[in-house]
């Protein structure tokens, strides 16, 4: 179909494969809207594209908060009457020691990942009814096929938005709604693989594979055009890997892990050690402003910013 003068909504679109989608589309003469919670990253994306020509409204928003997910549907419906296409692209990634993990970590990223996705595309459903047409594009990922070692909470999340996106293209596909998950793995220029890499001094192994935001971005193009139930963006080895760990859940596993766990490792190995010293630091940092209190005071640490605040 085409996507001239179509309206379609990326979340997390300031970065990595959100502006790249969004690049794509605007080459394709849709209108964009685009969410993210950096105001001059989505600023700086809007008058690139808005220089070739595209309509653009630019609604800064965290899909962790549901005030900003009405605000983002109202407002594009507002300026274009309707909305063809939803990209749920927003999310957050985490690798580490599962036992480090906060229980802050853990909520937001079920609430950026999951929750944010349902309840925008609940927003944004009757819209599409009313349309009798719409194409809803849920950003999964391989780890939601193979969760990787250390990657619980993140892995939970993308095989639940995988479940969501079955669940929607069954109820809604034959009123014209349709709904497809692709599945990126690694992916190169911009996105999880890069801070690993500067994390760790160590590139995957070739057997994980890996992508590019261009290549994702081109899978998102063709669900739009295809409608595929499913996309897994990566090159082989990863796909007959995927289709081993259904076959064969045993010797899946165990060929899989024994190449995926070391890089995961590494990865879980950094991450939990900055956090650790950063907890120290705003610790240390608290117990030091504390002391310099006066007694009469009540001291509470925030140690987000390492600092501690004195109270009457």
């Amino acid at each position: 179909m085409s996507l001239h003068g179509k309206v379609a909504i990326i979340t997390g679109a300031s970065a990595g494969i959100g502006r790249e989608v969004a690049r794509r589309l605007a080459q394709e003469h849709a209108d964009v809207v685009l969410a993210a919670r950096s105001v001059d990253r989505l600023n700086a994306l809007a008058e690139e594209l808005e220089a070739g020509g595209t309509r653009v409204l630019v609604v800064p928003t965290d899909v962790a908060d549901p005030n900003d997910l009405v605000r983002l549907a109202e407002e594009t419906v507002r300026k274009f009457h309707r909305i063809d296409i939803l990209i749920n692209n927003a999310g957050v990634e985490c690798f580490r020691h599962f036992e480090h993990t906060e229980t802050d970590d853990i909520l937001q990223t079920i609430e950026t990942n999951l929750t944010g996705a349902i309840l925008l595309t609940r927003l944004i459903i009757p819209q599409m009814l009313q349309q009798k047409s719409g194409v809803i594009i849920n950003m999964a990922s391989t780890a939601g096929k193979h969760t990787p070692a250390f990657a619980g909470v993140y892995g939970a999340t993308k095989a639940a938005l995988i479940g969501f996106t079955q669940g929607l293209r069954g109820e809604f596909l034959k009123r014209g709604i349709s709904a497809t998950a692709v599945c990126p793995g690694f992916t190169r220029n911009g996105g999880i693989y890069d801070r690993i890499v500067e994390a760790t001094g160590k590139r995957s192994p070739a057997v994980l594979g890996g992508t590019t935001t261009q290549a994702v971005a081109n899978a998102v193009l063709k669900a739009i055009h295809g409608g595929a139930p499913e996309i897994i963006v990566n090159w082989p080895p990863v796909r007959p890997a995927i289709v081993l760990r259904e076959v064969f859940p045993r010797l899946g596993e165990l060929l899989t892990t024994a190449v995926s766990r070391r890089f995961t490792q590494r990865a879980a190995d950094a991450a939990t050690a900055e956090h650790v010293s950063s907890s120290e630091h705003a610790a240390s940092t608290a117990d030091a402003s504390s002391a310099e209190c006066e007694s009469s005071a009540r001291c509470t640490p925030e140690a987000e910013s390492g600092s501690a605040v004195c109270s009457d």
